[in-house]
């Protein structure tokens, strides 16, 4: 079975200054199979490709941005899915299972041929957890040594919402964080639903979409 794995190699540079100039996935010989190369907490993390319960959840969430602006044209999010995310301020670069953004963002970004989305140019950022990397995505530990997470990185670089979809089989459930303490590295709970609900994400967002399809992950 594929896990994460999490790097405590000797490397020529930074993890994060190789992963900016993309050199990190083949100094470590990653397979172009959709495994991702991240950076959190400084450290690199390789991270096997979704499995398909994981693919429909991002999907579900697309479908129900893509419904708001068919009703309604001037709706002005628009939503990509595994972008790198260069998070300077705290030298971590990672991607995200789905960004949401505002229309003229992704238009520079076409326009520029942009290589990487920074966290100033985030509206909503989603992350579905996996068995092998939910630690990851879940706020921090608290023990003799706070690891950092990208539930962290996300509030020190001020991303605004934060929506976690974890399928931990003990408590499954969609978290939306927001109002980020970027000096803790911290957000507060904004909204908690439980799998089988309907998620009304609140403005400025306004869409929604449906989880009774969702399941938690197995052993």
């Amino acid at each position: 079975m594929a896990v994460e794995a999490i790097g405590h190699w000797t490397l020529p540079d930074s993890a994060y200054a190789m992963w900016v100039r993309g050199e990190l996935d083949a100094y470590l010989r990653i397979p172009d199979d959709g495994t991702r190369v991240e950076v959190v907490g400084g450290e690199f993390v390789v991270s096997p490709a979704p499995v398909f319960a994981h693919a429909v959840i991002l999907s579900d969430i697309q479908r129900g941005i893509d419904y708001a602006r068919f009703q309604d044209p001037a709706h002005p999010w628009r939503v990509v899915q595994a972008i790198n995310l260069d998070l300077v301020e705290v030298g971590d670069g990672y991607i995200p299972d789905l960004v949401v953004m505002d229309a003229e963002v992704e238009e520079r970004g076409l326009a520029e041929n942009a290589t990487y989305l920074r966290p100033d140019q985030i509206g909503l950022v989603v992350e579905v957890t996996s068995s092998s990397n939910a630690h990851n995505d879940r706020r921090p530990v608290l023990g003799r040594r706070v690891k950092p997470t990208r539930w962290s990185g996300y509030a020190r670089t001020g991303v605004p919402y934060y929506l976690l979809v974890d399928r931990d089989p003990r408590d499954p459930g969609v978290t939306l964080f927001g109002e980020p303490d970027r000096r803790e590295g911290s957000y507060a709970v904004l909204g908690e639903w439980k799998f089988g609900d309907t998620v009304r994400l609140p403005s400025p967002f306004g869409f929604e979409f449906r989880t009774n399809t969702w399941k938690p992950w197995t052993a």
